[in-house]
């Protein structure tokens, strides 16, 4: 497999930088093995059975792109330097790990003030990313960064504009409740809570299990024997009620269908032994064509970039050739792509 097989063409004005209003009225696009169908989402249990499970990542982004002043006394006065910081994951040091740009205008103990209330010190650097402390913890931290941080958008969304306040509404699901994630698991922004009631009024389940997504998930990839890829880790749980729950739907002849390829790498992973069971810990598993899926029956998910690990993700649940079809139809009917498009349910032959 070569990076090229995962290629397509998107035109620029596919790409969607809000999401759809109200979240539930998102384009669905259901493939049933060769046979496609437009639909919306608000629509989603006419392609659910009853006995179904559908796995929600209840995973909370928090708001983690910060910008910031440096101030330094040289032989030239006092001066400054604006300093933009991604915060990525807490070091079990107590720092957190963040990207930060210009890294090498930032030295070691030196102060960056976000607001009156938030500042951090630069501890160290390893791998390209700067090691901060913060002034704060606890509540008093994340209350102090819900008022100076703004959403940390995908990267091809924040080129086309900044963050602002709607996107603290926008790019949160309305079940997050475990803060950690820098990026959100996009195909879950479709549903509102009278659509998760409908859904459970027809007969299926949720569990929820948590994956941390991190920066990570946008970086590309660099190799074109796609198998070498080395896969960023990202931090998960699967309790074992919610393992409980997934094998006992199995068991009874239902399907469960993860939300997002987040939930389905997770369940993929606590499932690597052949029976799904309680997990925790960081995963970096990587799935493309030939993956054996063992719990994982159908898929909700937004459209991907090209040559990227979601798509070599999509290619292994439904087929190389299944998916070229299914993207190709989406294009040709202007679907909107990525974070904030439309989305997709997907059932293998």
């Amino acid at each position: 497999m070569k990076l090229s097989d995962f290629d397509f063409d998107l035109p620029d004005g596919l790409i969607a930088t809000r999401p759809a209003v109200p979240r539930t009225s998102a384009r669905l696009l259901v493939a049933q093995g060769a046979d496609i169908t437009d639909a919306v989402v608000s629509d989603i249990t006419k392609y659910l059975r009853p006995g179904d499970r559908l796995v929600l990542n209840d995973t909370r982004v928090i708001p983690a792109r910060l910008s910031g002043l440096r101030h330094r006394t040289s032989a030239q006065g006092q001066t400054q330097a604006r300093i933009e910081v991604t915060l990525l994951e807490p070091r079990r040091d107590g720092t957190w790990a963040a990207l930060i740009k210009p890294l090498k205008k930032l030295k070691i103990g030196e102060e960056v003030i976000f607001s009156a209330d938030l500042r951090a010190t630069l501890q160290g650097t390893s791998d390209g990313q700067g090691h901060l402390a913060f002034n704060l913890e606890g509540n008093d931290f994340d209350t102090a960064l819900n008022a100076a941080g703004a959403m940390p958008l995908p990267p091809y969304i924040a080129a086309k504009r900044p963050a602002d306040a709607r996107d603290m509404d926008d790019y949160q699901t309305v079940f997050a409740t475990n803060k950690g994630a820098v990026a959100a698991p996009t195909a879950s922004l479709h549903f509102d809570a009278a659509l998760l009631q409908t859904i459970a009024d027809h007969g299926v389940s949720f569990t929820h299990v948590t994956l941390h997504v991190g920066a990570g998930t946008f970086l590309p990839v660099k190799v074109d024997d796609v198998t070498t890829h080395k896969m960023h880790a990202e931090w998960g749980q699967v309790s074992a009620q919610a393992a409980a729950e997934i094998a006992a739907t199995k068991a009874a002849g239902g399907r469960v269908i993860p939300v997002g390829t987040t939930a389905l790498r997770l369940i993929e992973t606590a499932a690597r032994g052949g029976e799904i069971a309680a997990w925790e810990g960081d995963t970096d598993i990587f799935i493309y064509p030939g993956f054996d899926f063992q719990v994982t029956d159908a898929l909700m998910t937004n459209f991907h970039l090209p040559k990227s690990t979601l798509m070599m993700l999509v290619s292994a649940l439904m087929g190389q050739d299944s998916v070229r079809r299914i993207y190709a139809h989406a294009i040709a009917r202007e679907y909107r792509f990525f974070s904030y498009g439309d989305a997709s349910l997907l059932f293998p032959k």
